[in-house]
């Protein structure tokens, strides 16, 4: 709640600043002045009183499931379908956690249309992703020489000396 004494007082300094910058680089005329100061005055009082009040309307129970479908989702935002809400809510500065706190949604609501999760899913399979990578096989061991049949020997090379 603004405070009467220092809460108003502070609204017209600032009103004060803006018009008297604003004058400084615009003709006005003396009889429209006041009217100018008053303005920007009950302009700000406006903006801060706006940020105190309530913020947006939660989202019905009947309107969450109206939201969510096989292919899309609907956002709560501008009303337009989405299969991903991650890119969409990105754009708008939101994180997935402040748009499910915003319009009053659980926490495992869905950022992704069913239909694009399973299509993803299936051409991560084609890919063979998430796969476990198989495990290498112990070396196999040298094979050790066959043993020379008894009769014969081998014979050296002759060393030259």
């Amino acid at each position: 709640m603004v405070r009467s004494d220092g809460g108003d007082s502070r609204f017209v300094a600032l009103a004060s600043e803006i018009v008297s910058a604003y004058v400084s680089h615009n003709h006005v005329q003396s009889l429209d002045l006041p009217k100018l100061i008053s303005d920007v005055h009950d302009t700000i009082r406006g903006l801060c009183a706006a940020g105190r009040g309530p913020t947006a309307a939660k989202a019905t129970p009947q309107e969450i499931r109206r939201s969510v479908t096989q292919d899309f989702l609907i956002s709560f935002e501008d009303g337009k379908p989405y299969k991903t809400l991650r890119r969409h809510l990105t754009l708008r500065g939101l994180t997935p956690e402040a748009y499910r706190a915003k319009w009053g949604l659980a926490p495992d609501y869905p950022m992704t249309a069913q239909s694009y999760s399973e299509q993803r899913s299936q051409l991560a399979r084609s890919l063979g992703l998430g796969q476990q990578r198989g495990k290498p096989a112990a070396p196999d061991p040298e094979p050790e020489p066959a043993p020379q049949p008894a009769g014969r020997r081998r014979s050296r090379s002759k060393e030259v000396a």
